[in-house]
């Protein structure tokens, strides 16, 4: 029994563990691009380092190169003048200038090795970090739809609220036609009795301040524009 209780706890351990990652997956996701970014940023920036001291040994290597070329002349003028003791003291720099030129190669070289599978694995950690951020957006996308159907729900009470909201719609907008259509009858039956209708029908017969002119008005402004005397 003590064996089947704890088979049972440790499922159940593995199972929150599961659910848990499940729930965290794109928590998880963007910190592990996180952490992926920024050790590709120091791999670039190390590469970056170590391509700029290379370059430093190149010019250093250039400048032991002519510095050999000088000294061997002038220890072969040096020989030929007679003086050995210089042409000696001359050669032991430059043997060991030869050696240091030597080192310098050999290590550009393994260098140039070295930075070239550098350089590629670098390339592809870029191309594959590029391809989770697509990835990323693309479950973030995702999730985003998973959540919004959750929150809508997808089984039958679903649908049932669905429907009552559609047939509430309904009545309502059929409501609405109703009450407009008892508007426009009401106003046809009887267009006399409206306020605008009855107070023209009033002015008309004298009653009230007019509010437009009449023929009368015009005849009567035109007699008295005639009768007055013309302007000195």
């Amino acid at each position: 029994m003590l064996k089947i209780l704890v088979t049972l706890f440790r499922g159940t351990v593995a199972a929150a563990e599961q659910d848990l990652a499940d729930r965290s997956a794109l928590l998880l996701l963007d910190q592990q691009i996180r952490d992926a970014g920024a050790a590709l940023d120091r791999g670039r920036r190390a590469l970056a380092v170590a391509i700029a001291q290379d370059e430093a040994e190149g010019k250093r290597l250039e400048a032991t190169l002519s510095r050999l070329a000088d000294l061997e002349e002038r220890a072969s003028e040096a020989l030929a003048a007679g003086r050995e003791d210089l042409a000696t003291e001359a050669a032991e720099t430059i043997a060991l200038m030869e050696a240091d030129r030597d080192a310098i190669r050999q290590a550009r070289a393994m260098f140039a090795a070295e930075a070239a599978q550098l350089k590629t694995a670098v390339a592809n950690a870029g191309h594959r970090l590029a391809e989770l951020e697509r990835g990323r957006r693309i479950a973030q996308a995702a999730e985003a739809v998973r959540r919004l159907k959750a929150g809508c729900g997808t089984g039958a009470s679903a649908h049932a609220a669905l429907a009552d909201a559609e047939a509430t719609l309904k009545r309502l907008r059929e409501r609405q036609a109703e009450d407009a259509a008892a508007e426009a009858a009401l106003q046809s039956l009887d267009p006399g009795t409206a306020p605008e209708t009855v107070a023209s029908r009033l002015e008309a017969a004298g009653f009230g301040k007019r509010t437009r002119p009449t023929a009368a008005d015009v005849l009567e402004r035109l007699r008295k524009r005639n009768a007055a005397p013309p302007a000195a």
